[in-house]
């Protein structure tokens, strides 16, 4: 229940035309990954194809990121993705006031890797209003599966 929730929010925040895809954008508002919002196992893409992360949904009003690789990474909220620490590392077009690049080609998608067995996730710390020093791609690449 709480995916279908996500992904109407999704669909009617990001545009009718974009619904299934949702775009993450780094600290200064380039393009790097996406998430496929069509997919019930809602994973996340680089700009590449290369599948890299998951969200998981929880009973609160936030996602937790998992890497394939089991590795807890951060969590998805009001579409902030945030880091251990609290810090912003990426953000969904609308959640903050910055000025977003345009968006490449995408390349295709390739297989998605068997989930690994998740970690236990970390108390989440108060989100930071600044973003932090973390790449977003550097963030995501630490949940590729071998």
């Amino acid at each position: 229940m709480k995916k279908l929730l996500f992904a109407l929010f999704l669909f009617f925040t990001a545009g009718i035309a974009k619904a299934e895809e949702i775009t993450l954008f780094n600290a200064d508002g380039e393009p790097i990954a996406y998430i496929d919002a069509a997919d019930s196992d809602l994973p996340i893409y680089m700009w590449d194809g290369t599948p890299v992360a998951y969200l998981f949904a929880t009973d609160k009003d936030y996602f937790h990121i998992y890497g394939f690789n089991g590795k807890h990474l951060g969590w998805f909220e009001n579409g902030l993705v945030i880091d251990h620490k609290g810090y912003r590392v990426g953000f969904q077009e609308g959640a903050v006031s910055k000025y977003t690049k345009n968006e490449p080609y995408k390349s295709y998608k390739k297989y998605k890797p068997y989930k690994a067995y998740r970690s236990y996730p970390p108390y989440k710390p108060y989100t930071q209003i600044r973003f932090g020093y973390n790449s977003l791609s550097l963030f995501l690449m630490a949940g590729k599966k071998d």
